[in-house]
């Protein structure tokens, strides 16, 4: 007998040292970053979130940078830090500080940040029933964009040396939240990056929202890029060809946009061989519309993210 509870202990002890550097393992790879690893605590969405930094080789805060934001954390970091020092290199584009924004860990807080507040949280493919409308079903993709408008933009002015050459970018569900906020909010970057969106949130709301809305875009030149795999599934596939759709139809004046297909690229795939493209255009755009990066004045809302 006390052999089967010796056993048994060391089974238990054995399991919760393999959960343990389970976990450790995860939360290294997602939560924490080779670059400038910061927790900041937001005021809107009253908890601390992580941001990692990737700054310019030779940084110099007496020059101004481009900046990106990204909503995906570290998936595919590395793969916009060797592009974009190599766009660098050859000229292609000025070197970016970038800004990635993971999703927290202990909480699933993901579809809660970047599922827009017309569509569940809880995805789902069939329309929402009319008798569903608690708030709390839906997401709160307007909450975390104020929290990037009002307080993670403002400290990044007052911390780091920005221009207004600035790129939102965001995949799946990174990507319906890139088409929410151009429409919503489409002064606040100029270039927008959707790598296979998922717009097909209840019966493709996302989309429908986007057909409403493209034309509030109107105002100074703006780019939006879109991708897919060739891959995807026919859901997401359907829902991207409806984005095109409206942009052929609608997109206002002021909005440059391009897509593409990766052939023979999954979901997953489609950000990594999409980016180079994306630059591509968004740096042919800008040389088009003679757009240079200028000092932005600092928003005094800054005082609201506490280090």
């Amino acid at each position: 007998m006390q052999l089967i509870i010796k056993t048994m202990l060391a089974l238990i002890f054995c399991g919760l040292s393999f959960t343990g550097y389970w976990v450790f393992q995860n939360y290294q790879a997602d939560y924490s970053s080779v670059f400038i690893d910061k927790t900041l605590y937001s005021s809107v969405l009253d908890e601390e979130r992580k941001i990692f930094i990737r700054l310019p080789e030779h940084y110099d805060k007496n020059k101004s940078y481009p900046l990106v934001i990204k909503s995906d954390g570290n998936f595919n970091l590395t793969r916009w830090h060797q592009t974009m020092s190599e766009f660098a290199l050859t000229g292609k584009a000025q070197d970016s500080i970038i800004v990635a924004i993971p999703n927290l860990f202990w909480v699933d807080s993901r579809n809660r940040d970047l599922v827009p507040p017309y569509a569940r949280k809880d995805v789902n493919i069939e329309a929402r029933p009319e008798t569903e409308n608690d708030s709390e079903i839906f997401g709160k993709a307007d909450l975390f964009l104020a929290f990037i408008e009002t307080e993670l933009i403002p400290y990044l002015e007052q911390n780091y040396s920005i221009n207004d050459n600035r790129l939102l970018s965001g995949f799946s569900a990174g990507g319906s939240f890139v088409l929410y906020t151009i429409v919503t909010k489409p002064e606040l970057f100029s270039g927008y990056f959707a790598f296979s969106p998922a717009a097909w949130y209840d019966k493709s709301v996302v989309v429908q929202e986007f057909d409403k809305a493209i034309g509030q875009t109107s105002g100074k030149p703006t780019f939006i890029y879109l991708s897919l795999g060739a891959e995807e599934n026919e859901i997401i596939t359907g829902s991207f060809k409806g984005l095109l759709n409206v942009l052929e139809h609608k997109a206002p004046d002021n909005l440059s946009w391009a897509y593409s297909y990766s052939e023979g690229a999954g979901h997953v795939d489609n950000p990594y061989i999409s980016l180079p493209k994306a630059l591509n255009e968004y740096y042919r755009f800008r040389a088009k519309n003679h757009l240079t990066g200028h000092n932005r004045q600092v928003s005094p809302q800054y005082n609201k993210l506490k280090i």
